[in-house]
C-alpha cells in the first residue's frame, strides 16, 4: 500500500482533526525513525503503519485495535499485526514483537504528550522544546492524564532504551515534520 493510498484509507474512516493529525505526526515519526534505527529500506511501510495505527479509533472506540482487522481485509500481514499490536494491554493482548512494532508502541502515547506540551509553550512549538522541559511534564501525573506514562515506560523498555532515550529521540525525531504536517492538514483543508 502507498502513502496515497493509506491517507486515502484513514481519510475513509477518519474525519476529525485531532485524529488525522495524529496520525500524520506518527506516520512521519516512524518513517524517521525507521531511518535512524537502520530499516531506512522500510521506512515507507513504517510510514504507512504508523498513519494507519488509529484507523478505527474515531468511529469505533470501544472496538481500537480490533475493528481494524476488517478494516485492513486484504492488507498485508505485518501491517495488520502493527496496527493490532500497539493497543497492547489496553485493547489488546497481541505484543509487539518486531522492532518496529515496539517503537509504535512506545512512541504513539508519547507523540501526544509531546504534542500537549507544545499547546502550553508560548511558541506553540516543539521547534523549542528541550529535554527537560519535556520530563517536567511526562512527570506531572494531572498534564495529559489520558497519555499513559506507564505505556511509554513499557515501550521504552521493550526497545531497550532508558525512558530519557526514548523521550529525547521521539521529540527530535518530531521536530524536522512539524511544518510540513501543518502545510498537509492545510493543503487537505483539515
Amino acid at each position: 500500500m502507498t502513502y496515497d493510498e493509506a491517507l486515502a484509507l484513514l481519510r475513509t474512516y477518519n474525519s476529525e482533526p485531532f485524529h488525522i493529525t495524529h496520525a500524520l505526526t506518527v506516520s512521519k515519526l516512524m518513517r524517521r525513525m525507521a531511518a535512524e534505527l537502520g530499516y531506512g529500506d522500510e521506512a515507507d511501510f513504517w510510514a504507512v503503519v504508523g498513519l494507519l495505527h488509529d484507523i478505527d479509533f474515531e468511529r469505533w472506540p470501544e472496538a481500537h485495535c480490533k475493528k481494524c482487522v476488517e478494516l485492513l481485509d486484504g492488507c498485508d500481514a505485518r501491517l495488520i499485526h502493527a496496527v493490532v499490536c500497539h493497543g497492547y494491554g489496553l485493547c489488546t493482548d497481541v505484543a509487539p514483537e518486531h522492532e518496529m512494532e515496539k517503537v509504535l508502541f512506545a512512541c504513539d502515547e508519547l507523540t501526544g504528550l509531546i504534542g500537549a506540551c507544545a499547546k502550553m509553550r508560548p511558541s506553540g512549538s516543539i521547534a523549542d522544546m528541550d529535554l527537560k522541559s519535556l520530563k517536567k511534564k511526562y512527570k506531572s501525573k494531572g498534564f495529559a492524564a489520558g497519555c499513559s506514562r506507564e505505556v511509554i515506560a513499557q515501550g521504552a523498555q521493550m526497545l531497550g532504551w532508558t525512558l530519557d532515550d526514548l523521550l529525547a529521540r521521539t521529540l527530535e525525531a518530531m521536530k524536522p515534520d512539524e511544518a510540513a504536517i501543518a502545510a498537509e492538514l492545510a493543503a487537505m483543508g483539515v
